[in-house]
């Protein structure tokens, strides 16, 4: 029960980061891609987001990693606050995203 205590907001709080960490990875990706698209540099509308299936594959990688490192955060329900967490912090840069656009576009 004490243990419970720890490990659930260490779950919550380890997904967080990996998902806030895979939006700016995300983000950083799109900025750059639309500075391409800007310039005319690229060819194709199959261009426009490339490497994001390697992303995707980091995200995984990682995602195993912790749970090779720290099995105690994948026991007995913890995994899914691991998975909220990363949902959380990848919505949160979704979000900051989109409240970013509106006010551009109100501007």
């Amino acid at each position: 029960m004490l243990l419970d205590l720890i490990t659930y907001p260490l779950g919550l709080l380890s997904g967080a980061v990996i998902g806030y960490s895979f939006g700016l990875l995300q983000a950083a990706a799109l900025r750059h891609n639309e500075k391409l698209q800007q310039s005319g540099k690229l060819k194709s509308g199959w261009s426009i987001m490339p490497g994001s299936g390697g992303r995707v594959a980091l995200l995984l990688f990682v995602l195993a990693l912790i749970q090779v490192i720290c099995p105690l955060l994948f026991r007995a329900g913890t995994q899914w606050w691991v998975s909220g967490g990363v949902v959380l912090g990848y919505g949160w840069t979704l979000l900051r995203q989109l409240l970013q656009r509106r006010s551009e576009a109100k501007a």
